[in-house]
This record gives C-alpha cells, structure tokens and sequence, in this order.
C-alpha cells in the first residue's frame, strides 16, 4: 500500500489552492521598454504608434524589408510590392482581371491581420474598415486598410513626422466631402445639378 504524504504546508482537511497564471507576462514591460527605443533608433520613427503594429510586427517589419524604405519611390509602390495593390490583366485594351496578385511575404500577412483587429477599434482607420466592409465586403475591406496599413510607413520614415491620430470629426467631413464631390460628378454626368435642400426649398 502506498502511504500518502501531506504537505507540511497545508492544513488537514485544506485543498491547496491553484496557482493562477499571470494575465501578463512578468517581463513583458521590461522588453517592451528595452525594445521599444532600440527600434525607434533603427528606424528613426516609432511605428508601434501606428494602429495595429506592435513591437512584434514592427521587428517582422524590419526583419523581411529593413529600416530603409528608400527603396521604393512612395507608399504605392511598396504596397503593389506587398501585393496589396489590384492587378492590371490587360489585353487588346480590356481589363481582363484586377485581383491583388498571390505574395507570399510575412509582412504581407501582419498587415492583413493588424486590418482586421483595426476593423474592431474607433480609429479612423476602424471607421474606413467598416465602411469599404459595408460597400464591398470583409475581405476587400481588410486588403484596402492592410494598404494604407503598408503606406503608412514609408510616408513617417520619409518625411520623418511622427504618427498622430486624425481627429474623427476631420476625418468624417473629409469622408462626406468626397461623397458629395463624388455625387456632383455623376449628377453632372447624368444631366443634373447637385443642389443641397436648404437652398432647393
């Protein structure tokens, strides 16, 4: 018979209480602290402050393409390189297809996965989520905001300015200004004249 032995430590008639796991890990800020200067130095810019980059996607950032994106005349061009720009099949004059072309690169994916987790935030970057969501679907949706997602540093490492949330509301009348210059354009293209209530009445 095997003879059972109690914990010194625990009462008779006590169950021993689980250890609970930390939410955090206990040297998570330590890193983040220690990494955080070190890429901002690299770099020259802190592109953690983007939404949906962490210090993870950052170093994935580096890793795959490096501190200089110099490389590519602007956003767009880095962008197509990510494959997160439409296609152009052309021939004899006719689009053939416009889909983004297949690339198989790490930054690729966290762009995509960064659009996604933005899609649920109150960003102006969340709202243009939702609203391409809305017009054209979720998978569209996340491939427009993983370009701007891509544009976005090579614009702050260029011009060397610091990310800075845009004002919601700025950003909202910015939106319904290009609805409404949109709209004239094919009121006009249709024979029309884009007139606003208060002075149709």
């Amino acid at each position: 018979m095997t003879k059972q032995v109690r914990s010194p430590s625990v009462p008779t008639g006590q169950i021993r209480p689980a250890k609970q796991m930390p939410t955090v890990h206990p040297h998570a800020a330590g890193i983040d602290l220690g990494i955080r200067p070190q890429l901002s130095r690299i770099f020259g810019n802190d592109l953690s402050l983007i939404p949906g980059l962490n210090i993870v996607g950052v170093l994935i950032i580096l890793s795959e393409i490096g501190p200089d994106l110099k490389g590519w005349r602007d956003g767009d061009a880095l962008a197509a390189w990510l494959g997160l720009c439409p296609g152009s099949k052309i021939s004899g004059g006719k689009v053939l297809s416009s889909r983004t072309p297949h690339v198989v690169n790490r930054v690729t994916v966290l762009l995509r996965l960064a659009a996604l987790a933005i899609g649920r935030t109150d960003t102006c970057l969340g709202v243009f989520y939702r609203r391409i969501k809305a017009r054209h679907g979720a998978p569209k949706a996340m491939t427009a905001t993983a370009r701007k997602l891509a544009v976005l540093p090579h614009h702050l490492l260029t011009t060397g300015q610091e990310y800075c949330e845009p004002d919601p509301k700025r950003y909202d009348g910015r939106v319904r200004k290009n609805k409404i210059i949109r709209l004239a354009r094919q009121a006009k293209e249709l024979g029309f004249d884009l007139v606003p209530l208060d002075q149709a009445a």
